[in-house]
């Protein structure tokens, strides 16, 4: 099966009620257990890479393993899509090679960093909106600012601070101003391990990130049909923190995103979970036990399959609890042009 359009991915992810993980890669054991735990479970799956991805794998490294992917994957609807790009030019050049999605964050400036006004956002969006709609290719807009900081991108929010949530009116108007596919909006969830500062007044114990899920459920009220993403939504299961910490990490005071709290997001339009740090973590506790337990061991293979396996096992629980198992099969894939045809006639 070829890469298909992420549109696609998530219409037909709005018919079935459920939500697609977008995990990020930046190696050949990530594809493979995020593949791997596609195919376990018979499940479509969103592929992405940040810039930071793509400077550290090399743009043609990447996208040749994507496509060893689709072949090796025949039945697993695959798209492939660029995450938190800076600038027009940037999600060009990810088009040129093949992506099938792209998400222009123009919810900052090309440095990644500076908070953007809404009149620069939806210049930006509408230009890149254009540009890939041509080609079949699908757009992500994000509204609001995220917490966190992941690959040097973001304006590093604590994702206690409320003052960049996504506003419901301004979404409606920023999704007809620009005309994106998805729309990625700012509820409190931030990117990495740590999503929280907020403590107990009484306990002084830490306390997970306060969600505005409400805001979710005005935007899908008002735009039942427009396909919501959750960023920074890796839930940092306790279990892999303490595994890291057990042989030797040093994390502490670290909290997610709660599992339950996707899923209302899910019952209310998010067809797109981004999920990184818990794969992150997965490997990582991996890898440090393997050398913890056999500190003589030097061949990358011994330590590198295991944390592949380990993230496998997060891919086939997000893909479940998402709602996302079984769902392979239900459609034929679209190609770029046929999504091109479809941008055409309406």
């Amino acid at each position: 099966m070829p890469l298909v359009p992420m549109r696609q991915i998530l219409d037909e992810a709005a018919k079935g009620g459920y939500g697609v993980p977008a995990f990020n890669v930046n190696n050949m054991e990530q594809i493979q257990a995020i593949l791997a735990g596609a195919e376990e479970v018979s499940s479509p799956v969103i592929v992405q890479a940040s810039r930071g991805a793509l400077q550290y794998s090399q743009l043609n490294y990447l996208r040749h393993l994507m496509l060893a992917a689709t072949e090796l994957h025949p039945d697993i609807p695959i798209a492939m899509h660029l995450d938190h790009g800076n600038s027009p030019e940037t999600c060009k050049q990810a088009i040129e090679l093949g992506f099938t999605s792209v998400m222009m964050d123009g919810s900052l400036k090309e440095d990644g960093k500076t908070i953007a006004d809404y009149d620069y956002n939806v210049r930006v969006t509408r230009e890149v909106v254009e540009m890939a709609h041509e080609r079949g290719v699908t757009v992500e807009g994000e509204l609001g600012a995220l917490g966190g900081i992941e690959d040097g991108h973001g304006a590093g929010l604590s994702a206690d601070d409320t003052t960049h949530l996504t506003d419901p009116d301004e979404a409606e108007q920023f999704v007809a101003d620009t005309g994106v596919d998805a729309l990625a909006v700012a509820i409190g969830t931030s990117h990495g391990a740590y999503k929280s500062m907020r403590k107990d007044p009484k306990t002084g114990e830490m306390l997970p990130p306060a969600l505005a899920m409400e805001r979710i459920h005005e935007i899908y009220r008002r735009m039942p049909k427009v396909h919501l993403v959750m960023h920074g939504s890796s839930s940092v299961p306790k279990e892999l923190v303490d595994e890291i910490n057990a042989y030797g990490g040093n994390m502490e005071h670290t909290y997610g995103v709660p599992v339950q709290q996707i899923q209302e997001g899910i019952e209310h339009g998010v067809r797109k979970v981004n999920v990184d740090t818990d794969n992150r973590l997965a490997m990582t506790a991996a890898i440090r036990r393997v050398l913890h337990e056999k500190p003589a061991e030097f061949d990358p293979r011994k330590y590198l399959g295991p944390a592949r396996d380990a993230m496998k096992k997060v891919v086939v629980d997000r893909l479940t609890s998402f709602g996302a198992k079984g769902h392979a099969k239900d459609y034929a894939p679209m190609t770029l042009e046929d999504m091109k045809a479809r941008y055409t006639r309406s």
